[in-house]
């Protein structure tokens, strides 16, 4: 949308012209907004200065907001003009995708220090990399270097202790049940503490730059 675009826009706001308003899908936009805010119309209420009954009825386009009313909103909810007046995202459907990964049937990827579980391989472009660990490693000597990826993590220990070494910060014990996420950038290490080999589960976000 050029700068002369915008300002007409703008001018025919002013107007009140149900044309340019409806189009646009300007409730619905304002809907979408607080929703990803997880605001109330109340919550939008007092951050504007615009009664509830007026935003229920923008949001429904039952009446297209004054000029006034646009100004509020974009101070109130600290937005810019180009923000409320681009269209709604399209709310695409889900592919209904799933992958089933039974009992000691996933994928194994043992390590001097590890013996990962590969889950859920059949599932191609997914978002998150889940993995089941038997954490071998009974030292941080073990390890030549930190273990770092992109992204970030979650961790769950299933079974067993183990001390979580991370770069920044003191060796953290956990114990069956316990959970953590962190920033997998960050160099981290797993060490068993209990007296069988402690076992995770782990779900790593997928590198932008895996294929």
């Amino acid at each position: 949308m050029t700068a002369t675009t915008d300002q007409d826009a703008a001018l025919r706001i002013a107007s009140g012209r149900k044309p340019f308003v409806e189009p646009l899908r300007l409730g619905e936009r304002l809907k979408e907004i607080r929703l990803a805010n997880q605001w109330t119309l109340e919550d939008v209420s007092q951050r504007t200065g615009l009664a509830r009954s007026t935003l229920s009825k923008i949001e429904n386009d039952q009446i297209s907001p004054t000029f006034t009313a646009v100004q509020k909103l974009i101070g109130g909810l600290g937005i810019d003009l180009p923000q409320l007046l681009s269209p709604p995202r399209v709310q695409t459907r889900t592919m209904g995708r799933r992958d089933l990964t039974r009992r000691g049937h996933g994928q194994q990827h043992p390590t001097p220090t590890y013996e990962h579980e590969l889950l859920s391989c059949e599932l191609a472009q997914k978002r998150m990399i889940p993995f089941k660990t038997i954490v071998r490693a009974r030292s941080f000597d073990e390890f030549s270097e930190w273990v770092r990826h992109d992204g970030e993590e979650f961790l769950m220990v299933l079974d067993g202790e183990i001390l979580l070494y991370t770069e920044f910060y003191e060796p953290l014990p956990l114990v069956q049940g316990d959970s953590i996420y962190f920033d997998s950038d960050m160099g981290h290490a797993l060490v068993s503490v209990s007296e069988e080999d402690a076992v995770v589960l782990s779900v790593c976000t997928r590198s932008e730059n895996s294929p």
